[in-house]
């Protein structure tokens, strides 16, 4: 029997499926061409720092889901495991 809490792990596959949501969305980078005006360029350059943030923000989010997904087996301890003792007061 595997131990699984199964919160973190729905949150972990969660993170997980935005990630490459966002990543499969925002895959494609903007090209420029020749003989583009400075508004042109500067739209461009804007462009392209968005896409570079999406990209980022897509693997943060699959890697911190992956950490999840991993943390969530073996969290829950099995029950009567751990006996709690109460000491009495002095």
């Amino acid at each position: 029997m595997v131990l699984l809490d199964k919160k973190i792990f729905a949150g972990g596959m969660a993170m997980i499926v935005a990630g490459i949501a966002i990543a499969s969305l925002m895959s494609e980078a903007p090209a420029g061409e020749s003989g583009m005006t400075e508004e042109e360029i500067i739209d461009l350059m804007i462009a392209e720092d968005e896409s570079q943030a999406y990209q980022m923000l897509s693997g943060i989010l699959a890697g911190v889901g992956f950490l999840l997904v991993l943390i969530s087996f073996g969290v829950r301890r099995k029950k009567g495991s751990v006996q709690k003792t109460e000491k009495p007061a002095k």
